[in-house]
Parts: structure tokens; C-alpha cells; sequence
């Protein structure tokens, strides 16, 4: 199926220069596009890559400079390089039914228009949202509130007692209100503390796969409003994490953390139990977090600590070799001295 640059145009409202009538193969990123391909560029930046490329034309910023082969003007070529990819894909949503194989409680609401797929699972006095979606072997437990558009991908446990806000994403083998990891040494043995707290997940929140928030010991276990989590992220009993957070892949949050809004932790952050992190503070990739982070700071390293200090540290250690080296000549020079 291909589809003319005019057509394509008019999709996102893009001022047209250039052979309306050409037809456009497959729409592709800048360094895959090919002959017959359409590709966006966001900018200056990649006007060479641009020039280096076979592709047939492009979705462009409205200043970006002309150019032999036509090209779709518009404010945001990326958005709206999107808009066009979701319509020539079109709706591949299956049918909005309930699977036989599905297990629901009698005492379970389910929403208008769900889907819940084969051998999903929904417990005793759980309410499903309309327009909700439960891929195979999804498991939802007893009490739970999940609201409307909600999408739970294959083997998603949300455990019992659990609240999910609208337009949530959980991907697969994502877990819900796990146990916390609370025990305590008594007897000379661990005795595990009571997790009998819950989780919430509020509005717009999207969780990656094999990802984990575990359930409060007492209370609540929040993720804000708007926030985002990578794959392999664990957020552990008691935590509130703030709306609108970016939390990065293999990002480790130990119990009863706060963050601000917006907060940004890049991958294998780790963050020891009872820290605050200020709203707007950035945790750069690796960082190990061992006590609070004030708003808007930029953190590096382990311990975590502001970037000027980090690059001092490390920009001493690498003058560590150099510096012994120094050092193993003046001692030689010394033993010499009192030789002689």
C-alpha cells in the first residue's frame, strides 16, 4: 500500500512543497529511509545526514532550508511523522469481547468495552474501567480498582487490594503490591514484618516490563500522576514518587523514598531507604543516592554528589598513576639521599 506526499500532507495539516503526486513506500527513521521512503529531520542538526540520504523526502521545521526533493513543513516533524505512522497502521485493536478462557469473579465489574483475553484472571470484588484491556494471563486480585483505558500486557499481577487510575500502561510480567521486603531480627532469626499497606498508581502512568512497586508495610506505596518507568525497575514498599518522574531501566529505589515532580534518575540509579530527592533534581546513570538530594540538583557518582565535585574527584583520579609514579621517584631520591 503506498500513499502520496499530498495525502500525507493534508493527514497533519503540513504545508507541501514539491510533487504532491510521488508516492511514498514506507516511512522510515533518516538513516534507514531509502529511495522511495519518506524520513523526517528535526532541524539544522542533520541537514548532512539529510543531504546524504536516498531517501525521497522528508517532514521538516517550517525554516528548514529548500531542497531538490519535496518536503512536508510542519512545527513538530517528529509529532507529526507519528500522527502519519499511526494512520497507514491503522487500528490493529481485536475485538472488544471477553475470552472464554478468562477466569472473573461473579462479584467482579468489568467496564463497557473491555477486552480480557484468554486465561486473564480478575478477583472477587475488583472493578475493571471501560475501554480496559487485559492481555493473556494477566491476573488481577481481590478489591482492586483499575479505571477506564487501562492496559495490562501479558502476565501482569496487580495483587489484592491494589488502585489503578485511568490510562494506564503496565507492559509485561510487570508486578503490583508485591510484599515489601520488611523483616526484622528477633530470636536469631529473620521474622518477616506484616506488608498489609497497598499501592496506588495514579493517572497516565506507564510501567515497564518485569518492573515491580511493591505493596506498604502500612499505608500507601504512590506512583504520581503522568510518571514513566523503564524495564527492571524496582520501587519498594512505602516509597511516594512524584508526577511526572522518569525512572530509567535497572533504577533501584529502597523503602520509603520521596521524590519531587519531575525527577529524572538515569539507569542503575540506586537509592537507599528514607531519602528525599527535591522536585526537578537529576540523577545521572549509576548514581548511588545515600541521603537527600535538594531540588534541581544534578547528581553523579557514588556517593552521589554534585557534577563540579564529581569531575574534581574525577578528574584527581585519573591523575592517580601519574601522581604515584611522582611519588616512587621521590622516594627513590630520598632512600639515596640517606645511602649517602
Amino acid at each position: 500500500m503506498s500513499f502520496t506526499l499530498k495525502q500525507l500532507a493534508e493527514w497533519v495539516g503540513g504545508i507541501l512543497s514539491g510533487d504532491g503526486d510521488l508516492d511514498v513506500r514506507r516511512l522510515l527513521p533518516l538513516g534507514e529511509a531509502e529511495a522511495g521512503d519518506l524520513t523526517f529531520v528535526d532541524g539544522p542538526k542533520n541537514a548532512a545526514p539529510w543531504a546524504a540520504s536516498s531517501a525521497a523526502a522528508a517532514v521538516v521545521p517550517p525554516d528548514f532550508p529548500a531542497d531538490a526533493r519535496p518536503l512536508i513543513r510542519i512545527a513538530n516533524p517528529f509529532a507529526a511523522f507519528q500522527t502519519m505512522l499511526l494512520r497507514i497502521r491503522g487500528d490493529r485493536s481485536s475485538a472488544r469481547e471477553i475470552h472464554p478462557s478468562a477466569v472473573i469473579h461473579p462479584t467482579a465489574t468489568i467496564g463497557t468495552n473491555a477486552r480480557v483475553e484468554p486465561f486473564a484472571v480478575v478477583g472477587e470484588g475488583t472493578v475493571i474501567g471501560a475501554n480496559a484491556t487485559l492481555h493473556a494471563g494477566a491476573v488481577v486480585g481481590r478489591f482492586c480498582q483499575l479505571g477506564d483505558d487501562v492496559t495490562l500486557y501479558p502476565r501482569v499481577v496487580i495483587y489484592d487490594d491494589c488502585t489503578i487510575g485511568n490510562r494506564v500502561t503496565l507492559h509485561a510480567g510487570a508486578v503490583i503490591g508485591a510484599d515489601g521486603f520488611g523483616y526484622r531480627f528477633h530470636g536469631m532469626k529473620h521474622e518477616k514484618v506484616l506488608q498489609v499497606g497497598t499501592v496506588v498508581i495514579e493517572d497516565d502512568v506507564e510501567i515497564g516490563a518485569n518492573s515491580t512497586v511493591d505493596r506498604a508495610a502500612l499505608g500507601t506505596t504512590r506512583i504520581g500522576a503522568g510518571t514513566k518507568i523503564d524495564n527492571l525497575v524496582m520501587v519498594s514498599h512505602n516509597c511516594q514518587i512524584g508526577r511526572h518522574n522518569i525512572l530509567a531501566g535497572q533504577v533501584g529505589i529502597a523503602g520509603s523514598c520521596t521524590t519531587g515532580e519531575f525527577v529524572v534518575m538515569g539507569g542503575q540509579v540506586g537509592v537507599a531507604d528514607h531519602c528525599d530527592i527535591g522536585a526537578g533534581a537529576v540523577l545521572a546513570a549509576q548514581s548511588g543516592v545515600i541521603a537527600d538530594v535538594p531540588a534541581k540538583a544534578k547528581m553523579f557518582g557514588m556517593p552521589a554528589m554534585p557534577g563540579r565535585d564529581f569531575f574534581k574527584v574525577t578528574a584527581y583520579a585519573l591523575k592517580v598513576p601519574e601522581i604515584r609514579k611522582e611519588l616512587k621517584r621521590i622516594q627513590a631520591r630520598l632512600d639515596r639521599e640517606d645511602a649517602e
